[in-house]
This record gives C-alpha cells, sequence and structure tokens, in this order.
C-alpha cells in the first residue's frame, strides 16, 4: 500500500477514483468546512475515515506537512506510451518527457503546470528519475492523479517512437540555438526537459527534432527544470490559443 497526505491531494486522488482506498486518516483536532467536506466525500464512496492524534499522522507521512490528512491508498497505477498518445485533449498533441528529473518536488510542480497547460500526459524513465510517490502527490496539488504518466526504460528511444508516431520532440538546451518563443508549435509535439544540474542527455538531445533555449539576461546559466517546464508549456498554450480554436482543449 501506499501513504498519500494533505487535503488537495487526497481529495484529487478520490475524484479520480484511485485504484483502492484502505482508509483515510483525518487528525482529532480539525473540525473545519474543508475537513468536513472531505469526509462527506469518503462516505459518499464508501472509504473509511479514522480520526487519529497528530502525533501519528505525522510518522505515517514521514514528519512532512500533511494538513491532518493521510491517506493509505493503493500506488499510483502508471501508463504506458499507447496511453498517453491517445490522451489527446486537443487539436494537436502535447507530450511532456522528462529526461531523469530527479527531485520530487520538482516532478510534482511539472505534473501541476502540464495537467493545468492542458498537456496529454507526462513520460517519466524508469530508472534514475524520481516516481509518483505522496511527495510528488502533494507537490503536484493532485494533478499527478489526473494525468496519465508513463514509466518507459529508455527516453531516447521514447523520443524516436514519439517521432514515429509523428509527434515533433523538442528538446529544452541551455546551448540550444533557437530561442523557445521562436518556435512553431502548432503541431504535435513533444516537450524534452533534462534532469536538474545535468539537462538532457547527449544522446536524447542528437534525438530531438529542434533544440530550443530560455533566453537567460542574469549570471546563472539555466532555470530551475520545473520553471522552465512552465516558460516553454505556456508559450505552447499562449501560440495555440492565439491561433483562435488551436487550444489545446477541445
Amino acid at each position: 500500500m501506499h501513504t498519500i497526505y494533505g487535503i488537495n491531494s487526497v481529495s484529487e486522488a478520490l475524484r479520480a477514483r484511485r485504484r483502492a482506498f484502505e482508509w483515510v486518516g483525518m487528525a482529532k483536532e480539525r473540525h473545519d468546512l474543508r475537513l468536513q467536506r472531505l469526509i462527506e466525500e469518503c462516505r459518499k464512496l464508501g472509504v473509511p475515515v479514522r480520526f487519529l492524534q497528530r502525533a501519528e499522522l505525522d510518522r505515517m507521512a514521514g514528519h512532512v506537512a500533511h494538513q491532518g490528512v493521510v491517506a493509505i491508498t493503493s500506488a499510483k497505477q502508471y501508463n504506458d506510451l499507447d496511453d498517453v498518445i491517445a490522451a489527446k485533449r486537443g487539436v494537436y498533441s502535447l507530450v511532456v518527457v522528462l529526461d531523469g528529473v530527479e527531485d520530487p518536488h520538482n516532478l510534482g510542480a511539472i505534473l501541476r503546470t502540464a495537467d493545468a497547460a492542458g498537456a496529454d500526459g507526462v513520460v517519466i524513465p524508469e530508472r534514475r528519475a524520481a516516481g509518483v510517490t505522496g511527495t510528488v502527490t502533494k507537490a503536484s496539488a493532485g494533478a499527478s492523479e489526473h494525468l496519465p504518466i508513463a514509466k518507459v526504460t529508455n527516453i531516447a528511444r521514447t523520443v524516436e517512437e514519439l517521432k514515429d508516431r509523428n509527434i515533433w520532440t523538442v528538446g529544452l538546451d541551455e546551448r540550444g540555438e533557437k530561442s523557445y518563443e521562436a518556435l512553431d508549435y502548432k503541431m504535435d509535439c513533444a516537450v524534452v526537459l533534462g534532469a536538474e544540474g545535468k539537462g538532457l542527455h547527449d544522446l536524447v538531445k542528437k534525438k530531438c527534432d529542434f533544440l530550443v533555449s530560455i533566453p537567460m539576461m542574469g549570471r546563472v546559466p539555466s532555470l530551475n527544470v520545473s520553471v522552465a517546464a512552465g516558460v516553454v508549456l505556456y508559450e505552447v498554450v499562449r501560440q495555440r490559443r492565439a491561433a483562435g480554436g488551436a487550444s489545446n482543449h477541445k
């Protein structure tokens, strides 16, 4: 079983009908409206609720901020690449590919932004990268419950497979010659982002159709990967909305 925590995380997992909830633990001391709504949602779905001392919830959540709510549930069910491609939400495909993001807070923030930007899904590697843990679920504000997330064995091979499916691949690299906003995103595309501090692996860079960069006006050479994801994904949204009717939402 798996532990998720935080009001938004647990609420979104319930809304998304996560496969199995064993029970939801709530702090005895909390009696506010948000918690009452969550209790009602649990009862409506037949999910048992236990009222516990905050110290026990602290232990269950690994002593991180949990807002008085901890759930014992099944682990996140990952998808495969076909599911992500089939989940096309608008006129054009928009897939986010992560080449080894290791920080769970960064992964959670990227998932939250990807969902907000109308991405079809996210692809992560099986090894040497963060998976969807309770920390990621909370950092994503529950967005991880609604996005198809595929785990793959090889990101470079996945980039090739996306290209074979007529999805253009756009790698973000600080040495990319083209600025990110100079590319026309009114096409089926995947945005490929590298690991913290390391960027894209050389083979992944070579496989991408385009390499773009975000101009940096200060002394540091790059942005945090989750911030960079937001910059590029919302440029995709801006262009598609400006095209009139070509938004990534049907």
